[in-house]
Order: C-alpha cells, then sequence, then structure tokens
C-alpha cells in the first residue's frame, strides 16, 4: 500500500515537472514566433498604430536625429521613398536622443524640422530609445533578428538602418555611414 502510494506521489512529480517543462517551451516558441507586425508604435502626432499595416510592404527602418552629421541622410531616404513608395516600399522613421544628444527636440519640433528642411514624406515615430533598459520593443526585435557588427546587438549611433522583406523578415543591419543610395541594390530584388 505505501509503494502504490509512493510510486503515485512519484507519477504525480514527473506530470508537473513535463507540465512545467512545457509551459516554459510554449513560451520560448511564441517569443521566438513573434514578427515586426506584432508591434504598436506611436507616431510622431502620438497615435498609437499596429505595424500590422505596413504587412505585404518591404521597410527601411532607421533610427534618425536632427542634429547628427549623417542628418542628411534625409535627404537620401526621401530619395528612395518617392521612387519607390508605389512599389510597397515605406520609410519608417524612428528619432533618438541616445546618441550625443542629438536628437533634443520635441517630436513636434522634430516633425517641423523634418517637413521644413528636408520635405519629408515618408512615415515618421514618436521619439524613442533604441538602446538601453527603456528601448522600444520593436528595436529590441529588431537587433535580435540582425546583430551588428561582430555580433553585437546594440545600435552603435543615429542612421542605423533595417531592412524588412514584405513578409516581416529582417533581411539586412547598415551601419550608419552606409548611404541610403547604396541600399538600393539591396531594396530592388524585395519589391
Amino acid at each position: 500500500m505505501v509503494n502504490i502510494k509512493i510510486l503515485k506521489g512519484k507519477i504525480m512529480i514527473k506530470k508537473i515537472i513535463m507540465l512545467v517543462l512545457f509551459s516554459i517551451i510554449s513560451l520560448f516558441a511564441k517569443e521566438n514566433d513573434m514578427s515586426i507586425y506584432d508591434f504598436n508604435v506611436k507616431t510622431i502626432d502620438g497615435k498609437e498604430i499596429s505595424m500590422s499595416q505596413y504587412k505585404g510592404k518591404v521597410l527601411l527602418i532607421v533610427n534618425v536625429a536632427s542634429k547628427c552629421g549623417f542628418t542628411n541622410q534625409y535627404e537620401g531616404l526621401e530619395k528612395l521613398f518617392a521612387k519607390y513608395k508605389d512599389k510597397d516600399f515605406m520609410v519608417l522613421g524612428f528619432p533618438s536622443n541616445q546618441f550625443g544628444g542629438q536628437e533634443p527636440g520635441t517630436n513636434e519640433e522634430i516633425k517641423q524640422f523634418c517637413s521644413l528642411t528636408y520635405e519629408v514624406k515618408f512615415d515618421m515615430f514618436s521619439k524613442v530609445d533604441v538602446n538601453g533598459e527603456n528601448q522600444a520593443p520593436i528595436y529590441k526585435f529588431l537587433k535580435e533578428q540582425k546583430a551588428g557588427i561582430l555580433g553585437t546587438e546594440d545600435i552603435k549611433w543615429n542612421f542605423t538602418k533595417f531592412l524588412v522583406d514584405k513578409n516581416g523578415k529582417v533581411i539586412d543591419r547598415y551601419g550608419s555611414a552606409t548611404s541610403p543610395s547604396s541600399i538600393e541594390a539591396d531594396i530592388l530584388p524585395l519589391l
């Protein structure tokens, strides 16, 4: 009788352990199944939108800044957008003030700067952190999908770019010094 109780107890413990392991594996599987379309972001005007509205489009996602040595890349980004927007291509600009304080303005000031200085028509979003404890979830995801130089995840400077295909797969990551025009050859086959 005692042996049966011990046996039943061992079986119950094994079932509990299996259930816990299955739950943990399920959590990791869900995390790995995430897509760029699972995120919500705030536009530069403060409206929350789902990234799912970009399904079926090729995306170039860029952390931008108004007072950076690479700020003139706004011009190249706008040219790419204007050239391919009718072929389901979008540029998404995410201002960040994490690198040398080069994006100190409010969202309204950033919007005005981009519009008046570079006539930006591509979608711009609210200022975010792209690294660290307060990083935007979409940037955590992008960095996990495509690491930077030597396998590091952190973004090193303003105007780091992520190329995403029409299915939401992160295809490539480009450093700040990579000009928008030099990415065009990588964009074309995805259109």
